[in-house]
This record gives structure tokens, C-alpha cells and sequence, in this order.
């Protein structure tokens, strides 16, 4: 049987592109109404200064079977945060099943080049401010509708399981920060009856990251000319069906308190990218990139 959010009501924060948006239309595909939030509006652009919008991730939830409302929110701005928790009460009885913390709008800001100590202070504060600062702010205003009622969600979206070195001392940082909230929620919200955890995608083939090996979904496998590793890439939408398939999973409380991959997530519940295969990342990470193997050399075949 399929599982089913028909009647649960959803909020995605930085739900315009990436592994936002694709959850968003994954809770969709399974019924919810999901309240996408974003900054970028047909009307008006972000600092991304990237073309998708929050009104198309709503189109595309609703394309998918759920109820997509769109709503501009920037999420550094509390009457903006507030206006959302205060649209959610109007339009959806005041409580949330699924939060799903993914705000991010780093990537202008990071220099991974330049040595700390030698960056531009101020655009390192933004950085950390777009990464974790919304992330309270959100979790502050929209907490008390998922705590009102037992059986709630929160996912907090980050980068990595554990800490590294990605050459960004304040990218490390704010993903670090990131989990560290999924684990201290973890350990209080239990007791109201809600479920955190963190969760993590792989190499992502997002809309940006696409942009940027000058491909596109259907021209992905060019991307490996610049960086052999590509080929173990996976599309956002693999970490969207695995956390929808979880949030409708009767006994989502053993996720409690853990660091997800998408991987991970998509083999407990049986589930594909939409290529058809089910890419693990972690397993090419540990033992193609941190083993030294030379990835002309490996089958990618056989980590899929």
C-alpha cells in the first residue's frame, strides 16, 4: 500500500530550488498540503540571483497530488517568519505535522580559497546568519503548532554526518550548527510526541550545481570531465522521497536524533532516484574519494 500524508500539513523553509523544493513535492506526491517557503517570487529575486521561484515549487506540489501554497518569507526578517506561522494558523488550522528546516543562501558569500583570517568578516557573518540564524528563528515561531499535537516532524537539512574540512571554515561551521540543533531538538521534543533528526543529500545534482558543470538533467553525466566523482551524483529528489517516505512512517520515532544520508534513508524504505537507481554516496566517499582510488577505475555501477 502506498503510504499516504492526505490531511497532514507541511512547512518547507528554502523550499525554491533544491533539496527544498524536491521535498516539498515529494510530501506533495503523497498528499500533504505543503506550505513552500522562500525569498525568490516571480515578482522579485533573491541575492541567489537564481530563477526559480517558491509560486513554481508550489505548482509543482500541487502537479504532484498535494496542495502547494506559496509563501515569500525571508526567513532573517521576523514579521516575515511571523506572517508565515500567522498564514499557517488562518489556513491550516493552526497545526503543522512536518517542518522541514532547509534555509541556506549561503552560497554567494563562501570563499573557499582565501584563508579565514583574510576574507571579508561581514560576508562570513552572512553566511553564518543565512545558515543558522534562520534556522532559530524559524524553529522559534513554528515549534509550538508542530508540539500541538502528538506525532510531528522536524528535519533539520544539512551537509555531511559529522564534521570535516570542506576548505570553508565558516561552511563547516553552520552545517556543524545545523546538526547540533537537530540533536538538542531531539532530545527535548520527544516528550511532546514530535520526532527530529538531521538529513543529509549526496553529491548533489541540483539546479545550481547542474549550472555550474554547465549540464543539464539529461547531460549530467558531462559533468565528470571536471570532477570524475560527479558520476556518483544524485538528483535532490532522492532525499525528498526519503524523508516523505519517513514522515509517513507510523514509527518514524526510531529516526529520532540521527544524522540521515539520503542513502540511508532511501534504502529502509526501498526507494530510487529518478533515474531509476539508488546512488550510495557514502559508501563511493568512504571508499573511492577518503581510499585514494583513482574513480576512472571503479565501476560506478556497482554503487548504484
Amino acid at each position: 500500500m502506498k503510504p499516504s500524508l492526505e490531511g497532514k500539513v507541511a512547512v518547507v523553509s528554502g523550499a525554491t530550488r533544491g533539496c527544498g523544493r524536491a521535498i516539498a513535492v515529494e510530501l506533495g506526491a503523497l498528499g500533504a498540503t505543503v506550505f513552500a517557503a522562500g525569498r525568490t517570487t516571480r515578482a522579485r529575486r533573491s541575492e541567489m540571483n537564481r530563477p526559480e521561484t517558491i509560486e513554481e515549487t508550489a505548482e509543482l506540489v500541487s502537479e504532484a497530488g498535494g496542495t502547494g501554497v506559496a509563501v515569500r518569507c525571508d526567513f532573517l526578517d521576523q514579521k516575515d517568519v511571523d506572517a508565515l506561522r500567522d498564514r499557517v494558523v488562518a489556513e491550516a488550522g493552526g497545526t503543522v505535522d512536518i517542518l522541514i528546516d532547509d534555509v541556506w543562501g549561503g552560497d554567494p558569500f563562501i570563499d573557499w580559497d582565501t584563508p579565514f583570517w583574510e576574507q571579508d568578516i561581514e560576508r562570513s557573518v552572512r553566511v553564518w546568519r543565512g545558515g543558522l540564524e534562520t534556522h532559530l528563528r524559524t524553529l522559534h515561531a513554528l515549534l509550538p503548532l508542530v508540539t500541538a499535537a502528538p506525532g510531528g516532524l522536524v528535519v533539520e537539512v544539512t551537509d555531511g554526518v559529522s564534521d570535516g574540512n570542506s576548505g570553508s571554515l565558516v561552511y563547516d561551521q553552520v552545517k556543524a550548527g545545523v546538526r547540533r540543533l537537530a540533536s538538542g531538538l531531539s532530545e527535548q521534543l520527544p516528550r511532546h510526541g514530535t520526532t527530529a533528526f538531521a538529513a543529509t543529500p549526496g553529491f548533489l545534482r541540483s539546479e545550481a550545481m547542474l549550472d555550474h558543470f554547465g549540464v543539464t538533467e539529461d547531460t549530467w553525466r558531462d559533468g565528470v570531465k571536471k570532477d570524475p566523482h560527479f558520476v556518483l551524483s544524485e538528483t535532490p529528489r532522492l532525499l525528498g522521497r526519503g524523508i516523505a517516505a519517513l514522515a509517513a512512517d507510523d514509527g518514524k520515532a526510531r529516526w529520532n536524533g540521527r544524522v540521515v544520508t539520503s542513502y540511508a534513508l532511501a534504502d529502509a524504505y526501498d526507494l530510487k532516484d529518478v533515474d531509476g537507481t539508488r546512488p550510495d554516496w557514502p559508501r563511493w566517499l568512504d571508499e573511492v574519494v577518503a581510499g585514494g582510488l583513482d574513480p576512472n577505475t571503479v565501476d560506478p555501477a556497482e554503487y548504484r
